[in-house]
This record gives structure tokens, sequence and C-alpha cells, in this order.
């Protein structure tokens, strides 16, 4: 629900653009932007404080909506597969947040603790510690991407074309339409399995605002060149991608690619990049 909105004209760019607030902390950005960054971090609860996650739910929010400097976060639930996925793990949850300057502020050897509290503040990092949540944070630029979340746009416009060498960071989400919730989730099992065994998947995890329609996938490739593999040559996705058009799946839809600058943290004991990318 928008609280607000306001119409803004640039007359020297020619460019329109809003800015709005929203319950879910999204806000638009100008269409002259010129780069963007990106963080999401994953948190385990232990067994016997999974009931404090709710809690979390609703008390991130109002330190993350009082940020001026986060142009978008979202709080999130968690798959128990690695991709979209009907399960919940409700020991595991997730907070993406986006912003137009490098939180690391120039400082290249900034240790992970002190990029955690940049991004998110004193009191959600203490109750992550006051709860004993092991956490996994990667910090990302993003590089390019199409559609939109929640009505807004996060597709870096530097007006340059960027590659990536190394390790690439993946995000593709999806509001699916309430009529095409049966057809959605029987085609998509075959090509999550396929996909959490593809060449390359260095780490993968399904996330989202509401179980079944609000669904996202963030993923981490070896490679440019195997997330291609993968997306094109795979018969069972093709197939899918071919249904959402033609079925129209989707209300809405986003996909962003991400060039990963710096992890810090660690899931099951062990930070999922850096292991996976010296092999």
């Amino acid at each position: 629900m928008i609280r607000w909105s306001k119409k803004i004209v640039d007359s020297s760019d020619k460019f329109q653009h809003s800015i709005a607030i929203s319950t879910k902390g999204s806000v638009y950005l100008p269409d002259n932007r010129r780069e963007m960054y990106a963080a999401l971090t994953v948190f385990r609860f232990p067994e016997q404080r999974i009931h404090r996650a709710f809690a979390a739910m609703a008390l991130f929010r109002f330190p993350l909506s009082r940020r001026q400097d986060i142009t978008c976060w979202k709080l999130m639930g968690t798959g128990r597969n690695g991709t979209f996925d009907l399960m919940p793990d409700l020991s595991q949850w997730a907070v993406m947040v986006f912003m137009e300057e490098d939180p690391r502020r120039g400082e290249l050897n900034l240790t992970g603790a002190e990029l955690d509290r940049r991004l998110y503040g004193d009191r959600i990092t203490g109750k992550w510690s006051d709860w004993g949540c092991e956490t996994w944070t990667i910090l990302m630029e993003v590089v390019d991407g199409h559609g939109t979340w929640d009505g807004v746009e996060l597709g870096s416009r530097s007006g340059t074309r960027k590659t990536i060498e190394g390790p690439v960071a993946i995000l593709t989400r999806a509001t699916i339409r309430w009529t095409k919730l049966r057809s959605f989730w029987t085609h998509v099992a075959p090509v999550a399995k396929r996909f959490f065994n593809a060449p390359g998947v260095i780490y993968s995890v399904g996330i989202g605002e509401a179980p079944f329609f609000r669904q996202a996938t963030f993923s981490l490739w070896s490679d440019i060149q195997q997330m291609k593999d993968f997306a094109y040559r795979s018969e069972e996705h093709r197939e899918v991608i071919g249904k959402t058009r033609s079925e129209r799946w989707y209300s809405e839809e986003m996909f962003l690619r991400f060039k990963p600058i710096m992890t810090t943290g660690a899931l099951g004991g062990v930070d999922p990049l850096p292991l996976k990318a010296r092999s």
C-alpha cells in the first residue's frame, strides 16, 4: 500500500520519475542514476529460538524504513530446497537492500561486522547477535537487469555495458497470478531439481515476501557462461520460460545480474562463495 507519492519532472534531462514510500520499503529511483549496489543477508536462527524469527520480521521493518541511504529493502522468508519452493524453512530468513552508494565508502579492508552494521544498523545486527543467529552477507554491484519489484526498477543505468569476470550472482523474482498458481507449481518442480544440480551453481536460495505467489531465487554461479548454458540449453528451462509468456503466469517479474564484491559470515560454518570459487 502506497502511503504517498509525488511526481517530479527533471527538465534538464527530460526525465520524469516518481518517488514513493510504501509499507514494503520500496522507493522509486531517478532514471538518470549511474550505479546501484545491493546486499543480501541470509540469517539462521538456532532451533530453540525459531519463534524469534516472526518477531524479527516485525521489528526489523522500523529501522529499515528510517534509513535514508537505502533505496529499497525487502524482508523475506526462504524455501528449503534452494530455489522456488512450497515448503518454507522457518529457521532461515533473508533481508535484501539496494543502495545508490557503495557502503564500504572506499574502505576496501572493511570488516564483515562493520559491513553488516553499515548495511542494517546496530539495532538489527545487535538482535542477530543476541539471538545467536548465523548470518551470511554478500555485497554486490548491480550490472544489468530488467523488470520491476513492486513497481520499482532496480537495474543499473550506468550507460555502459559491464562485463563480469569470475563468479556472477543472479536474482529472478516474480509475482504469480492467483489463477496460474497450479500451472506454475506443476511445471517448476523439474526445473528446480535440474537447476540445483546444474554445473557452475555455487549457491542458491529461494526467497520471497509471501508464500506461494511472491517468489524469487538468488543464485551464485562460477561464471556467466555456465549460467547461460543452463538458461538457454536446458530443455526444461526453455519450456517453462515459454509458458511464462504464453500462459501469462506473472503479473510482475524481474531479473537482475550482479558482480559479487564481498562476502562475510557463514551458513553451516561455510562461506559459500570463497569455498567454491577456489575449487
